[in-house]
């Protein structure tokens, strides 16, 4: 070693020996932060490939009603194209607190589309559409005026506030999962093959 050749005086050389004994100590140091950022990246990279799974799609309808004969036939198209998606009962107007937390989870999560099915005045897609710039697809329910008002109601969008409106009743459900299908393929190729 470097230091035997200037030949040091007994304390400089136990001194200069002790440094020497800690040079292994520090690259062991240094190896062990090494690796603690590797796994710190690998847990970021595990994250990445779980979120990979996330759901892609959020349907939100107005009522329990909107579900049998009309949203089941969105989620079981979004399910032929093997889209995973999540379904929630939410009210524009009877809780609309529930609303902004979803849509703050829905981009936390990062879901790329919602489709918002209501009746009457149907005020979901439009109220979503406002609050979040995730593409929002609209289908309005069957009501009173045979789905006319819940129609009007969605497609009535002022400037600004963008929601693709469908169809009413089961074939808008089934379009709005197709035309979500459509807008996904253009990022996943599994979905553009399926198509």
């Amino acid at each position: 070693p470097w230091f035997l050749i200037f030949a040091p005086k007994p304390k400089l050389k136990m001194q200069l020996i002790k440094l020497t004994e800690k040079l292994p100590e520090k690259r062991r140091k240094k190896k062990k932060k090494k690796k603690i950022k590797i796994l710190k990246a690998n847990k970021k990279l595990i994250k990445i490939m779980k979120s990979k799974s996330h759901n892609l799609v959020g349907i939100i309808m107005g009522s329990k009603s909107d579900w049998a004969g009309i949203m089941e036939h969105c989620s079981d198209t979004l399910k032929q194209f093997g889209i995973k998606h999540d379904v929630r009962v939410i009210s524009a107007h009877r809780t609309p607190k529930r609303l902004h937390k979803f849509l703050k989870e829905a981009e936390k999560n990062k879901m790329e589309i919602i489709i918002a099915a209501a009746g009457m005045s149907a005020h979901l897609a439009g109220v979503t559409a406002s609050l979040t710039t995730l593409p929002v697809l609209g289908v309005p329910t069957e009501s009173k005026l045979k789905g006319l008002d819940s129609l009007l109601s969605t497609v009535q969008m002022p400037s600004g506030i963008p929601v693709g409106t469908l169809a009413i009743g089961k074939a808008g459900a089934i379009n709005a999962a197709l035309l979500a299908a459509s807008i996904l393929s253009v990022r996943y190729k599994k979905i553009k093959n399926r198509l």
